[in-house]
């Protein structure tokens, strides 16, 4: 026998060997990893909870040989851009949304609003105490609506934080609601002013500073459009009309 074929015959051996004591390890590797499973679902089926850290640790780092198929990471939902100011696609839809309270109370106070423009242009007269009654009204209600600002601000819950911007902007139409009384001897000067405090604060509600709910921006909406028409009514029926005054000193 040549030396060649005995040095084939030797190293054919070796690797024999090295393949042999290679499978063998891997059938124990594969062996422990099973028998730890099937001690762990042994344990939680008779005692009725989870498993450990370690042994869940020990799970994993028997499981780690074996090739698994990672799983794709769950895409996060792009967040909605911020929706455009627009009243009439947008706000005006949930209106039916609003309580029945608030859509009751909210078109009955329209009614001093309305009255008073109406009753004189039946009349065909200005009276003064009714325009006087008319702004006044108004005048409480800008320094109405200044008060729910600063109350939508206070809770920890609310967009509207109490910081220095909302509370002072929320003082705002009060002051402008105290202007317009001391212009009282003047009507047409004092019911510009209530209609400047009644435009500001829709202006705050909408636009500047955290917004209320939906139906309430549709509500505040109308409200104001309606009261800014009325009084403005008042103003051109002073010029147009004779004054006629009920009661006199």
């Amino acid at each position: 026998m040549s030396l060649a074929l005995i040095g084939r015959r030797i190293i054919t051996s070796s690797w024999c060997r090295r393949w042999s004591s290679l499978q063998h390890m891997s059938r124990k590797l594969i062996y422990s990893s099973h028998q730890t499973c099937s001690s762990i679902l042994l344990t939680t089926n008779r005692c009725g909870q989870l498993p450990s850290r370690y042994a869940m640790g020990s799970l994993l780092q028997a499981q780690s040989f074996h090739c698994s198929s990672l799983r794709p990471k769950k895409r996060q939902p792009d967040e909605p851009p911020p929706r455009e100011l627009d009243l009439l696609r947008y706000d005006m839809r949930d209106l039916k949304k609003a309580p029945k309270p608030a859509l009751y109370l909210g078109f009955s106070g329209l009614i001093p609003f309305v009255s008073a423009p109406l009753l004189m242009a039946i009349t065909e007269a200005y009276l003064p105490e009714v325009a006087y009654a008319q702004v006044v009204y108004g005048a409480s209600i800008v320094s109405f609506l200044g008060g729910a600002r600063w109350g939508f601000a206070l809770p920890e819950s609310s967009p509207a934080k109490p910081d220095w911007l909302n509370l002072a902007n929320s003082v705002v139409p009060s002051l402008i609601a105290w202007l317009a009384l001391l212009f009282s001897h003047n009507i047409i000067q004092a019911g510009m002013i209530v209609i400047i405090g009644l435009g500001v604060s829709l202006h705050y509600d909408l636009a500047l500073l955290p917004t209320y709910p939906s139906w309430f921006k549709a509500l505040r909406t109308i409200l104001t459009t309606v009261a800014f028409f009325s009084l403005l009514a008042t103003v051109v029926i002073k010029g147009f009309f004779p004054e006629k005054r009920y009661f006199v000193e």
